[in-house]
């Protein structure tokens, strides 16, 4: 039996219209259609688990008894669902109802239930705070009517089928009733078991509808599969075919998208599969990114047990820093994150130095920036460098402070602005040599020699 309904969703997918992505998802026709190849039954199953059970609050059945006093069904749908097949106990739960929002509201107001956070009620989505306590989406079942790869228009259903038609990929595309009846339209359950990463039926329209989607294949590969590279080859030719409609999608949607890549299992072959598949320039990177250096800090962070911050990585694969400026242009990085990644390019070729903790000692102190910042980006400069024995002694070591202060400076004669700053540095340059052993009155004393040297150089 299991075995016809592949046959029979196989069969349907090659049948839907691949070209033209204007009415998204699948249709209402298309979806009986469906209904009818499987004999208008979905694969079910009963869910008794103790990470079912762990979820039921006095919020929760607060929540499940509205509904059902208004008639209305609701269940668990995506994440949720799939992290209580695999045995976890999951952190979000987001619902989906045959409610509308208009009918969501009406019914929260007359059971006194405070709603929050109206951004998403266009798109159906109502925020419940039930006993002042926990926080519930839920959203209305829909389509996504006309999508530009980026956007959807929406219509709300009361079919399940219909939603589930319109997610991306099959693992995210099961229900779980309140009782613990699991529904499953598209093959999500055999997918999840045989951890298969596969969209819902036609893998180029549904890329289309969000080009996006393309990066979450990968997040989710390197989240679920059992092996490094074992692709759909349907989903791998859609990808390739696709990937310029990347080029579309914000900086920042991808960079929230890639970062739990490069934080996730298989990071070193997902990367290689991204440059193959096309898609590396379109998310910001060069033509030819340092693959062999990314495969080597990669490496020894792990072989050392070392985690790498995600744009730690992004700088291994960098060849230049304008290599990450270009990528902060595409991506739209923070502050942090754009300046960690040329400090570490500028500072990642290996030196000959017999005391390398004190050099990194200097950096730190010498550094413009508070050295409790500048700490931070060393110490990712030496999980770079897999410097596990250093990082330790690194990581324990408090930067003293600089004892000089501006009066001290006036007080021996030394003149505001520019001036200033030159004697600040040579006194500081003077007590990183010693490593910090000056005292503030022995470097006071320094102060007339270094005006002398300054004055002359003028």
């Amino acid at each position: 039996m299991k075995f016809k309904i592949h046959l029979m969703r196989h069969f349907l997918q090659k049948l839907l219209p691949t070209t033209v992505v204007q009415t998204a998802s699948f249709s209402k026709t298309q979806v009986t259609f469906l209904k009818k190849l499987n004999k208008g039954h979905p694969f079910k199953m009963k869910i008794e688990s103790p990470e079912f059970k762990s979820i039921f609050t006095e919020e929760l059945r607060c929540l499940s008894s509205i509904f059902l006093k208004h008639k209305f069904e609701v269940k668990l749908a995506g994440g949720a669902v799939r992290d209580i097949l695999l045995g976890h106990r999951p952190h979000d739960l987001d619902f989906a109802t045959t409610a509308t929002p208009v009918q969501m509201k009406k019914m929260f107001d007359e059971e006194g239930i405070r709603m929050i956070n109206n951004r998403g009620e266009k798109h159906g989505t109502i925020t419940a705070r039930i006993n002042d306590k926990e926080n519930y989406e839920v959203t209305t079942l829909r389509i996504d009517k006309v999508t530009d790869g980026r956007h959807a228009e929406v219509e709300f259903v009361t079919d399940w089928a219909l939603d589930a038609g319109r997610r991306d990929l099959t693992i995210n595309a099961m229900f779980l009733d309140l009782d613990g009846n699991l529904v499953d339209y598209f093959g999500g359950y055999e997918d999840l078991r045989d951890r298969r990463i596969k969209f819902v039926g036609d893998p180029a329209q549904r890329i289309q509808e969000d080009f996006l989607r393309i990066l979450r294949y990968y997040r989710f590969y390197g989240r679920f599969a059992h092996c490094e590279n074992s692709h759909d080859l349907e989903t791998i030719k859609a990808i390739q075919d696709n990937a310029e409609g990347l080029e579309a999608i914000s900086g920042e949607r991808i960079w929230v998208e890639l970062r739990k890549i490069l934080s996730g299992r298989f990071k070193v072959q997902l990367v290689h599969r991204i440059i193959e598949d096309g898609v590396a320039v379109y998310l910001g990177f060069p033509k030819s990114p340092n693959v062999k250096e990314f495969e080597i800090v990669t490496s020894r962070s792990e072989n050392n047990d070392l985690d790498l911050h995600p744009i730690t990585l992004v700088a291994s694969l960098m060849n230049h820093t304008t290599d990450v400026e270009n990528f902060h242009k595409r991506l739209k990085l923070s502050a942090f994150e754009r300046d960690l990644a040329m400090f570490l390019i500028e500072n990642r070729e290996d030196t000959l130095d017999v005391n390398p903790l004190r050099r990194y000692k200097k950096l730190t102190l010498k550094s413009k920036k508070p050295p409790i910042d500048a700490k931070i980006y060393i110490e990712e400069l030496i999980k770079y460098k897999g410097q596990t024995s250093l990082f330790k002694e690194f990581s324990e070591w408090e930067p003293p402070k600089f004892p000089v202060k501006g009066g001290v400076l006036k007080e021996n004669g030394v003149p505001g602005g520019r001036m200033m700053s030159v004697v600040i540095d040579k006194l500081k340059d003077k007590w990183i040599d010693t490593d910090c052993n000056i005292s503030p009155e022995d470097l006071a004393k320094m102060i007339p020699a270094i005006l002398e040297e300054s004055n002359k150089k003028v």
